[in-house]
């Protein structure tokens, strides 16, 4: 049975060789060594909790082969009030993964959410001019020191019901869909040598909260298209891929989606991978088979297409999960997910078995 092996597998002969200890800490294989032998890079999410925790933190540098910034790089982070911003927090983190001499993913520059008060009130004139600043401040602060930015995170958001399927906020609200082509050619005039990527939610499943899977899709490769024939390149796409036990997943149908964009020249990274069970059914030890299993089902799909470049968790541990803080997302039961490869304990969990054996897989 699938479900029983890869309960099975979260110390399992693939987390074996290798063992090692860190800090105190039983580590298995690392990850990020394992995706490495094929060509990919294995990530994790990472803020200043990982900081704190040197068990955390111990655990992070062995299996991550690039971090992404999870909220200290967003503009409600950086800029809670109208003025200069305050890069305390992301200067720490910055040192951390440079000191740990690990690349790090700058997340993000321009989204409709997490935007703070003042910023809503902006006229579109002044929203402009903070777009644009933003961007030339952050970009130029940390240029030729980050792996890569997601200059505009989640375009699309349908349930607002705008033109397109556009997701509503200040910068929309100001400047229409325009926005996202003005903030990557700003980012590019910051930081000509960075690498650029758009990172969205919605493709990978046949349907989001009851939207469409075409909404996103159609939506997201015109975007591409519009950015690149304005002229700002365009250097990869984030699919997030948040996984609710609710959304429907058609492996074959996902891969046709990637083939459909590494058609228009970008490399693909899935960015915000996690797996949220608390609508399944069963046991802690059932659940987090069932997790494992859609690991495996969505990591094999996505290396069936050769410009797939990054597999990035969002968090590592369990304890770490931006779920903790959502409980409107547990479902009913109010069952406390377990979405990531590593328990808050950071030992190994069936997801962690299925994630190294599918990267394990001949290609």
């Amino acid at each position: 049975m699938v479900i029983q092996g890869l309960a099975a597998m979260g110390a399992g002969a693939l987390g074996r060789p290798g063992v090692s200890r860190a800090q105190g800490l039983t580590t298995v294989r690392s990850l990020g060594e394992i995706a490495a032998e094929r060509g990919l890079l294995f990530g994790t999410a990472i803020d200043l909790d990982t900081l704190a925790n040197p068990a955390q933190a111990a655990l992070y540098k062995h299996h991550a082969r690039v971090f992404t910034s999870d909220n200290v790089l967003k503009f409600g982070a950086l800029r809670p009030i109208e003025g200069p911003a305050n890069f305390a927090d992301a200067d720490r983190l910055v040192a951390f993964c440079a000191k740990a001499q690990i690349p790090l993913r700058g997340h993000c520059l321009i989204w409709n959410e997490w935007t703070p008060e003042w910023v809503q009130k902006l006229s579109s004139a002044r929203c402009a001019y903070w777009l644009d600043r933003h961007i030339d401040e952050v970009v130029g602060r940390y240029a030729g020191q980050l792996q890569s930015w997601d200059v505009v995170n989640e375009p699309f958001w349908p349930q607002h019901g705008r033109p397109g399927g556009y997701r509503n906020g200040p910068w929309f609200a100001a400047m229409g869909k325009d926005y996202v082509v003005r903030a990557f050619k700003r980012a590019r005039a910051a930081d000509p040598a960075g690498k650029i990527a758009i990172n969205e939610s919605g493709p990978e499943w046949e349907t989001t909260f009851g939207t469409p899977a075409r909404v996103y899709r159609e939506g997201l490769l015109g975007l591409i298209e519009e950015v690149q024939a304005a002229g700002a390149k365009l250097d990869s796409v984030g699919l997030q891929c948040h996984w609710f036990a609710q959304f429907a997943f058609d492996a074959g149908r996902f891969t046709d989606y990637l083939h459909a964009l590494a058609a228009r020249g970008v490399n693909i990274s899935l960015s915000e991978i996690d797996i949220n069970d608390a609508r399944m059914t069963g046991s802690e030890a059932a659940r987090d088979a069932k997790v494992g299993a859609r690991y495996a089902q969505l990591i094999g799909a996505a290396l069936r297409e050769p410009k797939v470049e990054a597999l990035i968790t969002w968090q590592l541990s369990d304890n770490a999960s931006w779920l903790n803080t959502e409980p409107a997302l547990w479902g009913p039961g109010a069952r406390r997910p377990r979405p990531l490869p590593f328990d808050g304990a950071f030992q190994p969990k069936a997801a962690y078995g299925a994630i190294a054996k599918a990267l394990a897989a001949t290609r």
